[in-house]
């Protein structure tokens, strides 16, 4: 065998595993409230940090990683953010 179509080979696998990946993966959805500390996927939905790993606490509400399609919830977590989810307060109109 000829060092150069080992390289070719290998080259062609490596590029062709993303979107294989991606094709056995399936579709993904945000699921809120599962996310380790430092292990979020992206910003806060409260705005308390922009990036992701910054989450500071487990299962924040507000912070998401990406699971499986249809998973989120038998995961624990939940499709809305902790901010969507704040009860209606109670007491006197502002």
């Amino acid at each position: 065998m000829k060092p150069q179509w080992l390289i070719a080979t290998a080259l062609s696998a490596a590029l062709a595993l993303p979107a294989d990946a991606a094709r056995v993966l399936g579709p993904k959805e945000q699921c809120f409230g599962i996310a380790k500390a430092g292990q979020n996927d992206c910003a806060a939905m409260d705005e308390k940090h922009g990036c992701h790993t910054l989450a500071q606490i487990d299962h924040d509400p507000n912070d998401w990683i990406y699971v499986a399609a249809g998973t989120c919830q038998q995961l624990g977590g939940s499709l809305d953010s902790g901010s969507a989810r704040k009860p209606a307060t109670q007491g006197k109109p502002a």
